[in-house]
């Protein structure tokens, strides 16, 4: 792990604009063409950047709402619709990991536009056929979403040194508010389509709009279009202990998130609350993260530490469970908004992964860690705590787990959030 040395008590106060200029002065160092700063184009590139976050979990959120009538129209089993909807963790665990390799091998702005294509080809791969095709293009699909998970927040690195955390937080309200759209418009637009397939294809629409958007802007523009010669000379992050932190920060929180995802409805309903309520206590989770993280992340990167505030977020996360273990007809409102509050994290989570890099084909190497052994961890969650509850007949053990999950990702997201790099 790297020392920061200019952080010498030796050394006179600088200003913010000063701190900043240093901070940034490895990237700026691997490549002298480069300067800081916004690239020309800006605009269209934030542009570009808020449309790809947007394509980024409608093609996972659609499914939940039709998986009913593609059962019934397939006549599939549960175990495929179990398979369906674990395909993107595991999918975003191994692609997320080449990501990093195919961003040095063709360029980072060659390496989203093929993911692009890819999520495009793979929304209208899996409303063609039959059951197993739907599972190949979903398969697809999310090999494309995986691979721009982890290259956006180098674009924003080395786009908008500036504005990490303005433009990380643009980035992920996008992200939550393309779910929620996912999960809100796919069953209007069935009745309105006429039936699922045509229902889930649409999304490729959108897709094949960010795609579009992407290569405008990002044509002719040697800041998003290459990596550094002298920075892709595949330093390994394996031994960073600073980059395991991350990883292990970024994993729990999603850990927490895919099993809220998957079973905070069930666990409503087991306490009484009706189904559409249920549903909409989730939407509103996902909701409530876009204000969040348009307002935090930005404040939290002006700051020496993002601590305090990953560990104030949990405190309210925290707060809904116990509220959820405890009660959890009894205020079911109150619990969900603080659950959501909790779950923003995730926005200081991709925050923090752009500032504890110098380089941007160091922030490269620590998404692709983070996020491709993150979503690993993620995908155990939902299973974890359903196969606590079919052994204990309750919610309470499973509820537990949660709470100290919570708990152990706030103490790693503190150790992640101090000023130090990889």
């Amino acid at each position: 792990m790297s020392v920061d040395s200019r952080n010498s008590p030796t050394r006179p106060a600088a200003s913010y604009s000063d701190r900043l200029e240093l901070e940034l002065e490895g990237s700026i160092e691997t490549d002298s063409g480069r300067r800081p700063g916004v690239i020309a184009g800006g605009i269209l590139l934030a542009v570009a950047v808020v449309l790809t976050a947007m394509n980024l979990r409608p093609a996972i959120t659609s499914i939940g709402p039709l998986l009913a009538e593609m059962r019934a129209d397939f006549g599939a089993s549960a175990l495929w619709a179990s398979v369906l909807t674990t395909l993107p963790g595991l999918c975003f665990a191994g692609a997320g990991l080449a990501a990093p390799l195919l961003s040095r091998r063709f360029g980072i702005g060659a390496a989203i536009a093929s993911a692009l294509a890819v999520l495009t080809a793979g929304l209208v791969l899996r409303v063609v056929d039959g059951p197993l095709v739907v599972l190949g293009g979903t398969l697809v699909a999310t090999a494309g979403i995986a691979l721009v998970n982890v290259l956006i927040p180098v674009v924003i690195k080395d786009s908008f040194p500036a504005r990490v955390g303005l433009m990380t937080g643009i980035y992920t309200a996008a992200l939550q508010g393309g779910g929620a759209l996912g999960s809100s418009v796919s069953p209007p637009m069935e009745g309105v389509l006429g039936g699922w397939r045509p229902a889930l294809g649409s999304w490729a629409v959108l897709a094949a709009v960010a795609l579009v958007t992407w290569l405008i802007a990002a044509r002719g523009t040697g800041r998003v279009t290459r990596t550094t010669d002298a920075a892709a000379g595949g330093r390994s992050l394996m031994r960073s202990r600073l980059a395991w932190i991350v990883t292990l920060f970024f994993g729990l929180q999603s850990f927490i998130a895919y099993i809220v995802m998957g079973w905070l409805p069930q666990v409503y309903l087991d306490a009484g609350v009706s189904k559409g309520e249920a549903g909409l206590l989730l939407g509103l989770m996902s909701l409530i993260a876009v204000p969040i993280s348009l307002i935090i992340p930005p404040i939290a990167a002006r700051q020496g530490s993002q601590s305090r505030w990953i560990v104030g977020l949990g405190l309210f996360g925290l707060a809904g469970m116990f509220g959820l273990l405890l009660a959890p007809a009894a205020s079911p409102l109150l619990w969900s908004v603080l659950i959501g509050i909790g779950m923003s994290v995730f926005s200081l989570a991709l925050t923090v992964i752009a500032l504890r890099a110098r380089t941007g084909a160091d922030t490269a190497r620590l998404s692709g860690m983070a996020q491709g052994f993150g979503y690993l961890l993620a995908a155990v969650g939902p299973f974890a705590f359903g196969l606590l509850h079919d052994a204990t007949g309750g919610w309470t053990v499973s509820l537990v787990l949660l709470i100290v999950v919570m708990v152990v990702q706030m103490a790693f997201g503190a150790l992640a959030g101090r000023r130090r790099f990889v």
